[in-house]
């Protein structure tokens, strides 16, 4: 029950600081970071814990995805 209760949680938080960056960013690019940073964060986390490959090509797109999401902030004309 506990992980389901966390995990409601942190879903719960997620869409509150989603809301908070839409108050400066436009909804494209909130969307893109919300996205990319789950995207990031979730395939680190399979490397690290549960040993999925770490190649220099999924190390490339992590990081393609990490610039992606400087390049849409940086650009962002509020």
């Amino acid at each position: 029950m506990w992980p389901s209760v966390i995990t409601g949680a942190l879903m719960i938080a997620s869409f509150y600081f989603l809301s908070l960056a839409v108050k400066d960013l436009h909804i494209g690019t909130a969307c893109a970071v919300w996205t990319g940073i789950g995207t990031v964060g979730a395939t680190i986390l399979g490397m690290i814990l549960f040993d999925e490959p770490r190649d220099i090509t999924r190390l490339a797109c992590i990081f393609l995805i990490i610039t992606g999401i400087a390049g849409l902030k940086l650009t962002s004309i509020n």
